[in-house]
């Protein structure tokens, strides 16, 4: 059992939020009347607790096996406007980019099941297995300018993947004998 946190980035937005600002061909126009680059980004994080359990396949290393986790936390994610660096854009700057960003927060649930190899020498530490989260969130903003209403959708985010790691463990010895 423990605290889990993660970290949610990417480069894939489905929804364009900024297409009210576009024109016929897919540009912003930015402040000096020439087309702007600007990119959507997605951002967020996950904060929770968890807990599971070891099945140890071989009486020889108990602490190798199937490992099942289960847990329950907060989503929070968001749209995040990268601006373009040399043409500024008004309508996407500062405190206005919060107008397009689709803020969503809520409760998730947690799970993970997968395989886990800790050698009997402490030298090969590693886990696999699959994770899934399922959250269920809603707007958090007064106001969406594209929607011209305030955004409190709510929401169920489905968040599935591959969990791969090498753990570091520290051992305490048993061996109470000291010697000088």
């Amino acid at each position: 059992f423990g605290p889990q946190g993660q970290f949610l980035f990417g480069n894939e937005v489905r929804e364009d939020v900024l297409s009210g600002l576009r024109t016929a061909e897919g540009y912003i126009i930015g402040n000096d009347r020439s087309p702007a680059d600007i990119q959507l980004r997605q951002r967020g994080w996950y904060l929770g607790i968890q807990a599971g359990k070891l099945w140890g396949l071989s009486p020889q290393n108990p602490r190798s096996g199937i490992r099942a986790s289960l847990g329950a936390g907060i989503l929070q994610h968001r749209i995040r406007i990268q601006e373009d660096p040399l043409r500024a854009v008004q309508q996407v700057q500062g405190d206005y980019a919060r107008g397009y960003d689709r803020y969503s927060t809520g409760p998730a649930c947690f799970q993970w099941l997968g395989y886990q190899v800790f050698s009997r020498d402490g030298r090969i530490n590693l886990y696999l297995g699959f994770e899934g989260i399922q959250a269920f969130t809603k707007g958090r903003r007064d106001i969406q300018f594209d929607l011209q209403a305030p955004y409190q959708e709510k929401r169920i985010d489905l968040l599935w993947g591959l969990r791969a790691g090498w753990v570091m463990p520290l051992y305490a010895s048993r061996n109470r004998t000291i010697w000088y």
